[in-house]
């Protein structure tokens, strides 16, 4: 037997841990939590200043006997879960369950599964942090009050399945907020006068600015013509000239928030899906005998830290000079840290930026590359020299009537050789040419077209905007943002439309009902103001009790008025005003987790259900009879198909068009790509002009 038992939270990172300390070592994984609050009902004493009543959890006590059978022959326990509240609190728990003294150096922590972090980390063990573990505690106490109290009346006078949490319900008030903001909106019109100019045999873009150097806003038509009625011919004279050089640093190494934010953008991936992946590249991949079997990819993924190690500095420093030469070697950057930010633990990066992307592309899956190649790029990019673009704006005058033109070269690529951060609405990062331009210069405008424009609502929330927003505002921590948005879509309170959060019915029920009887619960400030109050734990700076006992006073006198006074809802069903095929009884519309669907009013006596088919104003192409319908893959993808299946099978990913291509008679699609989407045939070789 071992001398040493080491245990982790799961199977893959003990493989890992287990090779690099040797043979006097056992690694054991818990498998996360073996001891928790039990899940049939609260768990806290009120009256016994919140005593927590702690079991082992149902399917665990295999794991726990073998980790005390275990324990009983080693020398010494080392708990090395996670560095992180969770994972202190999963330390505390097995301190308890196996007899290891709380205060005795059995606590290890590292931020990377690598064998150097892992040896170094393995000579400086510590004392548990009891101020970790209770700021753990306090959470779960809080969520437990607020949970436990609210989803089991929000049962009663609703619905069964339903649930409120503390920050859960915030995050879908913000998206029923937006929501209203959207339905309120009133468009309001403006103008714009773009113009087309020669200088030579170049051709440049430019907007009317304004009159007589003043800037002017145009409102309606009548406002265009006037200015266009003062233009005088079509040449213009260039009055100034303006050159400037601008750098532009690369951004910050990641943290969980940008990682979710640009794997959304970039990869498509869902929040969970995000945290998922950087979890097994974090626990490590199986690189072959010849790489270092298996090995620890990224450092740990949650994180609100933009901080780097001198090491991985030094290490990226090198590897940029013998790659791209010292000009591309980045200066030292004071990292921004957020007012929310705890500064933890570093940024997410790989754990050796000696590990490029193309080497692994053998031992890692699809998925997991593009991640890991996602944090590598940003890694490398932030610790590169800025980008300089020369810049140039140009005013052009005529009869007083100013247009501007804005053109930028990028002069020195820098960090963008590697990489450049994306943007939510997918603007093109790329040169924007202007002639070489001088004053006094006279041009002519080829074309001076003005167009019509509306003010558009605020967008409704993507995934990654909305975890964006909520770091911006303090709502929750790196380790809550993926199960939020997880939990509301679950329990069907919104569904997602071209990636973005709409409301259901029954997400706004709740929010009114939360709204009426626990208006704190839902308000974003109270709710920033009590993850600060938790943070303070952590740090130390007070007793976990009275936050909980400060909330608990105010929330318990709220909740019993909810009992007595929240009148009970009933959701009924809208008629579809169709027949049921089966039994005749006439369809509704019934809320499910991915949307609405179709559900026969004679339930349970008929279980017959049906998607809600959208039609998309074409004739089947195979069958000529059918129409085609958006509809959805199991994994939530669209695709198109004809009504009549499965009688007729014709599928297309690709949008098809309600007019036959000019060139054969055959299907038209509207293709998708990154940035633009395209009109071809499915047929010859037709395609129509890129719209973006």
């Amino acid at each position: 037997m071992a001398d040493y038992l080491v245990i982790v939270e799961s199977p893959a990172k003990a493989k890992t841990i287990e090779r690099y300390l040797g043979k006097k070592y056992k690694v054991k994984a818990s498998m996360g939590h073996v001891i928790d609050l039990p899940k049939s009902q609260m768990g806290v004493n009120v009256e016994e200043g919140y005593k927590l009543k702690y079991i082992t959890i149902r399917g665990k006590g295999d794991v726990l006997k073998d980790l005390k059978k275990s324990a009983k022959k080693a020398k010494k326990i080392y708990l090395a879960a996670d560095p992180d509240r969770e994972g202190e609190a999963i330390a505390w728990h097995l301190a308890h369950a196996l007899n290891v003294d709380e205060n005795s150096k059995c606590r290890v922590v590292f931020n990377e599964i690598t064998k150097d972090a892992i040896k170094e980390s393995f000579k400086n063990p510590r004392s548990i942090d009891m101020d970790l573990v209770d700021a753990q505690q306090a959470r779960r106490v809080l969520d437990r009050l607020v949970g436990y109290n609210i989803s089991p009346l929000l049962w009663k006078k609703v619905k069964k399945g339903l649930s409120a949490g503390r920050v859960q319900s915030v995050a879908l008030k913000m998206i029923i907020d937006r929501e209203n903001e959207i339905n309120d909106f009133k468009p309001e019109e403006y103008w714009s006068i773009e113009a087309s100019f020669l200088k030579d045999q170049d051709s440049f873009e430019g907007a009317f600015y304004g009159i007589d150097g003043k800037k002017l806003e145009l409102k309606s038509e009548a406002e265009v013509k006037e200015v266009l009625n003062k233009l005088v011919d079509k040449q213009f004279t260039i009055n100034t000239v303006t050159k400037k050089e601008r750098r532009r640093n690369p951004a910050l190494p990641f943290t969980t928030s940008s990682l979710q934010q640009e794997a959304a953008r970039k990869l498509n991936f869902r929040a969970k899906k995000t945290m998922m992946i950087a979890q097994q590249l974090y626990e490590g991949i199986d690189l072959g005998k010849a790489a270092g079997g298996i090995t620890g990819l990224i450092t740990y993924m949650r994180t609100d830290s933009t901080r780097i190690s001198e090491t991985a500095k030094g290490e990226a420093k090198e590897y940029v000079e013998n790659k791209y030469g010292s000009e591309y070697l980045g200066t030292e950057r004071k990292e921004k840290k957020s007012e929310n930010a705890q500064d933890a633990h570093e940024a997410i990066r790989p754990t050796s930026v000696m590990r490029e992307p193309n080497s692994l592309k053998t031992v890692l899956s699809r998925d997991q590359l593009r991640l890991y190649k996602l944090i590598w790029e940003r890694f490398l990019a932030s610790q590169m020299a800025p980008a300089i673009l020369d810049t140039m704006s140009v005013q052009l005058v005529n009869n007083n009537v100013e247009f501007r033109a804005n053109g930028s070269k990028v002069k020195f690529k820098g960090f963008m050789k590697v990489y450049v951060e994306g943007t939510d609405d997918n603007k093109k990062d790329e040169d924007k040419f202007l002639p070489n331009l001088e004053e006094g210069m006279i041009v002519e405008a080829s074309e001076i077209k003005p167009n019509q424009h509306f003010t558009q609502p605020p967008p409704r929330f993507t995934e990654a905007r909305l975890v964006k927003t909520m770091e911006e505002l303090g709502i929750g921590r790196p380790s809550t943002y993926a199960p939020t948005l997880d939990t509301i879509q679950r329990r069907g309170y919104v569904t997602l439309d071209n990636k973005r959060f709409v409301p259901t019915e029954l997400g706004i029920i709740v929010v009114d009902l939360l709204k009426e009887f626990f208006p704190e619960i839902i308000d974003v400030e109270f709710t920033a103001k009590m993850e600060h109050d938790l943070d303070s734990i952590e740090e130390g700076e007070v007793e976990w009790v009275n936050i909980i006992d400060d909330f608990y006073h105010g929330f318990q006198k709220r909740l019993t008025k909810a009992e007595e006074e929240m009148e009970k809802i009933e959701i009924k069903d809208e008629p579809a005003g169709i027949e049921c095929e089966n039994c005749g009884h006439e369809m509704v519309y019934k809320m499910g987790r991915y949307g609405k669907f179709l559900a026969c009013s004679n339930f349970p006596e008929c279980r017959n259900t049906k998607p809600i088919l959208k039609e998309i104003g074409v004739t089947c192409p195979t069958c000529k009879k059918g129409n085609v319908v958006e509809r959805k893959s199991k994994k939530r993808r669209v695709f198109y198909g004809c009504d009549r299946f499965p009688e007729c099978d014709f599928v297309s990913w690709d949008k098809p068009i309600a007019r036959p291509c000019p060139k054969c008679d055959s299907l038209l699609v509207e293709k998708r790509l990154k940035k633009e989407t395209q009109i071809v045939c499915t047929n010859c070789d037709y395609q129509e002009n890129t719209q973006g």
